[in-house]
Parts: structure tokens; C-alpha cells; sequence
């Protein structure tokens, strides 16, 4: 028997906060590699803390989305262990790309690569997420509509990556932050829009919503610390309210190891000090 399944057991609260999530992680994502790109001697540290902002944020989008998910006459419950690797797996490989873009520069083969890698594996991490998943019955896959899927995770990934390395300002980042998450929140619904389950037989079981939301909340507490964590320190940076100006000036300070450049005395000024 082929079940009734809907995404949206809240109505649209789940998908208007796993959008925001989406963009709250791509926004980070973004400034911190604008950080990396600024000040070479941080550069792993700025990539570090970018990446796994985007993962945390593309991996709590995709199980806040999830808090809507249900399945008429069936209980939902999910594996913790499965559901933890997955959220390695979305940090691991957006780690993987951010760092490929931040050392190697954005041509296209470079780009191509790094997007490939990324999507096939944000891909990766949603349909772990959905092995996570256990009910009374299987779960199987409109393999068009996967196909589909895991390209739009591809194309997500290139144009966030692309946007990590050439997007410097900070409207434009916001801009770029708010596309990124219709795609990535696009993907997940996509690759649900795949999903059917067919119950072994006819069930009374109802869906214990409480304890479902409890376990995802659970889960989600320690990437949303995380994520604060990291708005916290890409707000409080010192050259977070720098124009376009300074940014053409400040690689020149990077060999100095200060945050500023040092104005220079005029050249008459100097010679008469020195005497």
C-alpha cells in the first residue's frame, strides 16, 4: 500500500526556516572566504570556519525540512549514528571545495571540479540523511527526479563556490547568500519531490510528532550553536564594515601581519628625521 507523504506537516514554517538557514550558512560561508582571501597568513582558518558553516547550514536546512516530513498511518524515527555521519559528510566535502577554490583560484576546470565534488556530495549527505530514516515500510526513488536533484546540488555548489571567490562586498554577498539558498533548498525539495513510501500492510500508527521533533531538535542544537558561533565572529571582525576601496589596498598589509595598512611618511619628512 503506498502511503500518503507530505513535507510540509507544519505548513510552510519548516520551509521558510530551512530556507533562512540555507542563507544564513551560505552568507557565512561566503564572508569567511572573503576573510581567507584578505588576509593569506589566516587563510586556513577563514576556510576552515567557511566551511563548516556552509555544511552546518546546508545540513540543518536539510533536517529542519525534514521536521515537516511525515507518512500517513506510519511512524518516522531516524538513526542517530547515520544521521551525525551525515552532517560529517556535508562538512567534509564542502571543506573539500572550499579549499580547492580558496588555494587554486577560480578557473574553470578548477571550479568545475570543486562544484562536482561538493554537489555530488551535499547530494550524498541528503539521501544519507534519508537512509536514516526508519518506518514501517520501504522508501523508494523517482530516479528522474533524483537525477535532477543531484544536478541542481552540482549547479548550487559551482555557483556558491564561484560566489566565494569572486563576490567580495558585503551586499553582494547578502544578494548571492539569498539565490544560494532558493538552490539549495530547491535540491532538498527536489529530491524529496522523489520519495514514495509502501507500507507493509495497513497500520493504525500515527505519527508521534512530539517525539520526532524532539530527537531533530536534538540534533540541530549543536550546528545552530556552531552557526552562531561563526556570525559572531565574521560580525565582530574588524574588517567586516570595510568598503571596495580598502579591499584594493589591504593585500598589500598581508606581509606585514597587521590588520591595517601603515600610512608612509612623505619622502622629505623621512630624510629630515633621519638627521
Amino acid at each position: 500500500m503506498t502511503a500518503t507523504v507530505s513535507n510540509f506537516y507544519y505548513g510552510a514554517v519548516t520551509l521558510v526556516a530551512a530556507y533562512l538557514m540555507a542563507c544564513l550558512g551560505a552568507g557565512l560561508g561566503l564572508r569567511c572566504t572573503t576573510r581567507s582571501l584578505r588576509r593569506p597568513q589566516r587563510r586556513a582558518g577563514w576556510l576552515a570556519l567557511g566551511a563548516v558553516s556552509l555544511g552546518c547550514g546546508i545540513w540543518t536546512m536539510h533536517f529542519i525540512a525534514m521536521i515537516g516530513f511525515s507518512v500517513q498511518g506510519a511512524l518516522v524515527e531516524y538513526d542517530t549514528t547515520k544521521t551525525l555521519l551525515s552532517l560529517v559528510v556535508a562538512i567534509a566535502v564542502v571543506a573539500v571545495g572550499v579549499f580547492l577554490v580558496g588555494y587554486r583560484g577560480r578557473s574553470p576546470l578548477n571550479l568545475a571540479t570543486a562544484g562536482t565534488v561538493t554537489g555530488l556530495g551535499v547530494a550524498a549527505m541528503h539521501f544519507l540523511g534519508m537512509a536514516a530514516i526508519h518506518t514501517s515500510g520501504t522508501i523508494d526513488y523517482d530516479v528522474p527526479t533524483v537525477v535532477l536533484s543531484v544536478v541542481i546540488a552540482v549547479a548550487a555548489a559551482t555557483a556558491a563556490l564561484w560566489a566565494a571567490v569572486s563576490i567580495h562586498t558585503l551586499w553582494a554577498s547578502l544578494g548571492a547568500s539569498l539565490v544560494m539558498g532558493v538552490a539549495v533548498t530547491g535540491m532538498h525539495y527536489t529530491g524529496m519531490a522523489a520519495v514514495s513510501v509502501h507500507l507493509a500492510g495497513a497500520t493504525e500508527s500515527v505519527q508521534s510528532s512530539t517525539d520526532l521533533l524532539s530527537f531533530l531538535l536534538v540534533m540541530l542544537a549543536g550546528p545552530l550553536t556552531v552557526l552562531l558561533v561563526a556570525a559572531v565572529v565574521v560580525m565582530f571582525d574588524p574588517d567586516m564594515m570595510l568598503n571596495d576601496d580598502w579591499d584594493r589596498v589591504a593585500p598589500a598589509s598581508h606581509g606585514t601581519g597587521t590588520a591595517h595598512p601603515v600610512p608612509q611618511q612623505p619622502r622629505s619628512a623621512r630624510s629630515h628625521s633621519s638627521r
